[in-house]
């Protein structure tokens, strides 16, 4: 249900941010979360720390928002049913403000806006891997000029593409800002998935969910697990 109402949310103010026309930038700019304006104006903490989480909500394009919604579609409710509802929002937006902070540290000077769900979603990853490793995903795999479809497991899909971050944000430690690294922020990609990792042990998510089943004529509790994927 969490998981629903962000991706929801996400898309509502991506609605909004379309309908701004012109002053897209101006606005964004204002209350997106720039890493410079964080550590250089020490006194505007409380509107900071407002800026990072309304930059969770804001997405550049409709690939990126559409990248994003996929990736937290297809992982993040089987999180969700692993942490409870209240649990799942709480991780989701702490992964979110870590990944945040980890650019942050990492692109000090940097006065481009920061946005995107994708720190949040690279937690959603990473708690993904640390709780259903063998479940197989459905994937698109590309051999030479051909796209196959494949089951592989999510160790796999997903420690590839942690990998690919390392790469990345290594190769964009050497780009003067992040505009010539490609506007990625790879290292909050990163920040967010080890949060993840650890936060969701840290709440208890390794702790199989009980449930009650009926047999018979009598409800016995068992504990299952909710890998659906």
């Amino acid at each position: 249900m969490i998981n629903i109402i962000l991706v929801v949310i996400n898309v509502l103010v991506f609605f909004w941010e379309i309908s701004l026309g012109q002053q897209i930038e101006p606005v964004l700019f204002n209350v997106a979360f720039v890493p410079a304006r964080f550590w250089y104006l020490p006194g505007a903490l409380l509107p900071n720390i407002i800026t990072m989480f309304v930059s969770m909500f804001l997405h550049g394009g409709w690939l990126h928002l559409g990248g994003n919604m996929l990736y937290l579609w297809i992982f993040g409710d089987n999180v969700e049913d692993r942490l409870g509802h209240a649990r799942y929002l709480f991780f989701y937006l702490t992964c979110g403000l870590l990944a945040t902070l980890a650019h942050a540290m990492m692109n000090p000077e940097s006065r481009v806006p920061s946005i995107g769900a994708s720190g949040a979603i690279a937690g959603v990853l990473g708690a993904y891997i640390i709780l259903f490793p063998k479940q197989r995903v459905t994937t698109l795999i590309p051999i030479f000029i051909f796209i196959t479809v494949r089951e592989i497991p999510a160790i796999f899909l997903l420690g590839f593409w942690i990998l690919m971050q390392i790469f990345f944000g290594a190769a964009s430690m050497n780009a003067g800002d992040l505009q010539s690294a490609g506007g990625v922020a790879y290292f909050a990609h990163i920040g967010g998935f080890i949060a993840g990792m650890l936060l969701v042990v840290l709440l208890g998510g390794l702790r199989r969910p009980t449930r009650a089943v009926y047999s018979d004529d009598r409800w016995r509790i068992t504990r299952g697990s909710s890998g659906r994927r």
